[in-house]
């Protein structure tokens, strides 16, 4: 239909103006939403080159946009404020700031920078609190060069303009310029608050910084400020000086929960779960109610510590929060690392939203449970949910290839990983690799995958290779990569210890003996093998030699005996674990109270027969502790979950999770 003129387009409010389009053989309506008279008459009205003639009112325009502020209709409220401009008119500064808001929802920043022309255009100038809304913009977009052009052209600047500022360098990691920008603001005579300082901690280079700053906090009498005691209880726990963060937290008697999960989280994140869950019963007996932040540091202390009795007791309190993710997340992680797979599965399976955290704990759990195929399977599920894999998750993924010897699975990964998923490989994949090229056998390979890191070999990657040198017992190696890692770090026990396991397996015993002058020399001392075990909601731990646990007599007489029974059904003490030259039955002797072995006999004795005997050991567990377990699983028809460093071993009717590949 053509149309051959309109003269006007009349149009009422409520009902749907008519764009019209020429194409060049018919003019075509648009039909848009809703718009009131004034919007729709500057929209006919404007001419090409400037103002609409009889333009609408100015009260009119600004109620309009208003209006689609507070409706959040971002595209008709960014049209009104093109025909505000034309018409040099201005809306209220909250109304700037629910579309500022809307622009930040939708991750529009084009809109923002249109806003920011229009609102410092003909001379305009807005006032503070919008400035600072529009500085805070940039900054969550991580624009930080556009934060600090509009600082300034800030005419007026208060304590929000420079804390926003200098959290925006913060964040972006240039430290050295928020702490120069702390300094300019305390010289232009603006004080800062809590807000401030707390921002400004997490640019401090090291104690000193912070010491001078928490001076000046003092000075300020700022320092009973709930959140500046919160934020100081962080940064010194970071620092590892827990003594003063708990000086500052016992400096006041506080029922502030913010200041309670700051310290408790301080002793979980390290790794001082006693202390954590001391604090925790503390917070309750105080009478403050549990929240997501302490919750998920008990839980992290659990996780520590392999505690699976209280971590559930824990899950009880989290089941109050229904569906957070943060605190599903590390419930999943605690029983993995609890070595309770039906659990953490469980925890899974029922959550309604899942992040890339979520399977990644998964894919991890299952991996360092030695259940590398289920594993994988979890990661090609995970990738048919459109979530995408990232740096931890592909961790996982080369873990579990490598603890299952599943070779051309971890180099298709490992070499496919930046393609496919746009990763760059890491020192954490690379050592994956070495790790399976080793235990393969493949020393070349591996040798050359080390010298191919674009990063610099780390001692854990060293020490990953050496580790496979003992499964295959190749000195030269071995020698080889010790040395690596003695340059790197003289003081490493670890591998004087797998040095001197080596030599040892060889009966290469000047050797040995030479290892231990060396260690001798440098004051280094093996430290000694601890395995600890929860029953009836106590932790009993035993060590090499000691013999202060009550029950110690009781222990040992039951071990000799159990030990004897095993031998009846072919369990031979692999004396080869033993690093003294010693002979015949003390060699035996010198196997038979390891620390695991102690805790398990302690785990049969004190606990039902249908109970898991779960142990944690602060060391890799020996050959023969681990072939002890395995036909103690089968004869007694035991369920034992024993965890050390590198991995967790499920025995089971005779078999390990591991496949014996650990």
């Amino acid at each position: 239909m053509k149309i051959p003129s309109i003269p006007r387009l009349k149009l009422s409010y409520g009902i749907a103006a008519a764009a019209i389009k020429f194409t060049g053989q018919q003019y075509i309506p648009i039909f848009l939403q809703p718009i009131s008279f004034s919007t729709a008459a500057a929209i006919e009205l404007r001419g090409n080159n400037g103002p609409a003639t009889n333009a609408p009112s100015s009260s009119s325009l600004v109620d309009d946009f208003t209006r689609f502020c507070y409706q959040r209709d971002l595209h008709m409220a960014m049209e009104t404020l093109n025909y505000m401009q034309i018409n040099r008119v201005w809306a209220d500064c909250i109304t700037y700031s629910e579309l500022l808001k809307c622009c930040l929802s939708r991750g529009t920043i084009k809109q923002v920078k249109i806003i920011h022309n229009h609102l410092f255009s003909y001379g305009h100038r807005p006032k503070t609190f919008l400035t600072n809304v529009l500085l805070n913009m940039y900054v969550k977009f991580g624009l930080v060069r556009d934060a600090h052009s509009l600082f300034d052209e800030m005419s007026e600047r208060n304590v929000v303009s420079w804390t926003t500022l200098i959290a925006a360098y913060v964040k972006a990691g240039d430290k050295v310029k928020a702490l120069d920008l702390l300094v300019l603001m305390m010289k232009e005579g603006i004080k800062p608050n809590m807000y401030t300082y707390s921002t400004v901690f997490r640019a401090c280079h090291g104690l000193t910084d912070l010491r001078q700053l928490h001076c000046c906090v003092i000075k300020d009498g700022l320092d009973f400020d709930p959140f500046i005691r919160s934020a100081l209880i962080d940064i010194y726990s970071k620092w590892g000086e827990l003594d003063k963060s708990i000086r500052i937290f016992n400096e006041v008697s506080s029922e502030d929960p913010v200041v309670w999960n700051s310290i408790i989280g301080g002793f979980a994140q390290n790794t001082d779960g006693d202390g954590a869950l001391n604090l925790f019963k503390k917070m309750k007996r105080f009478g403050l109610e549990p929240d997501q932040p302490s919750l998920t540091s008990v839980l992290r202390a659990c996780t520590g510590l392999a505690l699976l009795e209280l971590g559930r007791q824990v899950h009880v309190h989290v089941l109050k929060f229904e569906q957070d993710l943060i605190l599903n997340n590390a419930l999943i992680d605690m029983y993995c690392k609890c070595g309770s797979l039906e659990e953490s599965n469980n925890v899974f399976t029922k959550m309604w939203e899942k992040d890339v955290i979520s399977w990644s704990t998964m894919i991890i759990g299952l991996a360092q449970n030695g259940f590398s195929r289920e594993a994988l399977e979890m990661f090609e599920s995970m990738k048919a949910s459109r979530i995408k894999p990232n740096y931890i998750t592909l961790v996982g993924v080369l873990f579990a290839c490598s603890h299952a010897g599943l070779v051309e699975d971890g180099l298709f990964y490992f070499y496919s990983m930046k393609k496919v998923f746009g990763i760059e490989p890491g020192r954490e994949h690379y050592g994956c690799m070495v790790d399976l090229l080793g235990r393969a056998g493949r020393f070349d390979e591996a040798i050359k995958l080390i010298h191919d890191m674009k990063c610099e070999p780390d001692v854990v990657t060293w020490r990953t290779l050496l580790g496979a040198c003992r499964v295959h017992n190749n000195t030269d190696i071995a020698i080889y990569a010790a040395k690596e890692i003695l340059n790197l770090q003289p003081e490493d026990a670890g591998a004087y210890i797998l040095l001197s396991n080596i030599y040892a397996n060889s009966e290469r015993w000047k050797d040995v003996a030479q290892v231990r002058k060396d260690m001798n020399i440098h004051g280094i001392r093996k430290e000694p093998g601890c395995s600890w075990i929860e029953v009836n909601r106590k932790i009993h731990a035993f060590i090499l030699g000691d013999k202060s646990h009550p029950q110690i007599g009781d222990i040992t007489s039951e071990l000799k005996i159990l030990i004897w029974k095993l031998k009846e059904v072919g369990y031979i003490p692999d004396t080869n674990f033993i690093l003294q030259d010693l002979e015949g039955e003390q060699k035996e002797d010198a196997l038979f109270f390891h620390s695991e072995k102690l805790a398990i006999v302690f785990g049969m004795m004190n606990l039902p027969k249908e109970s898991v005997i779960r142990i944690r050991k602060n060391l890799r567990t020996c050959g023969d502790c681990h072939n002890f377990a395995k036909i103690l699983s089968s004869m007694d028809n035991r369920n034992i979950v024993l965890r050390d460093p590198i991995r967790y071993h499920h025995f089971k009717n005779g078999v390990c999770s591991c496949g014996d590949y650990w």
